[in-house]
């Protein structure tokens, strides 16, 4: 296990990383959050929120016991990107990365945020 503010670290030295939140869906609370230029992390947060609850009801209504991984929002000169996680310890949140479009590395992002989730961060909820 790492604790939050390791984490944190690792994710926001990624090239272009903007702001990160770690997000409760059932709630809506932004757990953390950190941001490196003018952002609003805890508006974005929660409108991140509703997606993930409309996607989870739409995988709920579709069956076959698919689950989400992450999901990705392409602006024009950001990217959002979404993960959760399947492990029990982390049930109804989220993490929620911005990244600078043109500077960041959406694979790299998308592998950092799984490996944290793999090893597992201490949370306290």
């Amino acid at each position: 296990m790492i604790s939050m503010e390791e984490a944190t670290a690792q994710v926001m030295a990624l090239d272009g990383a903007i702001a990160l939140a770690g997000v409760d869906y059932t709630s809506g609370m932004t757990i953390m959050s950190t941001v490196v230029k003018p952002f609003d992390i805890e508006l974005a947060a929660a409108v991140a929120t509703e997606v993930v609850r409309a996607q989870m009801r739409s995988i709920d209504q579709l069956g076959g016991g698919q689950s989400i991984d992450d999901i990705l929002i392409s602006l024009s000169d950001e990217l959002h990107l979404i993960t959760l996680s399947d492990d029990p310890r982390y049930a109804g949140l989220f993490s929620y990365l911005v990244l600078d479009r043109q500077r960041g590395n959406l694979a790299l992002a998308r592998r950092r945020l799984r490996d944290l989730t793999q090893a597992g961060i201490e949370l306290e909820r």
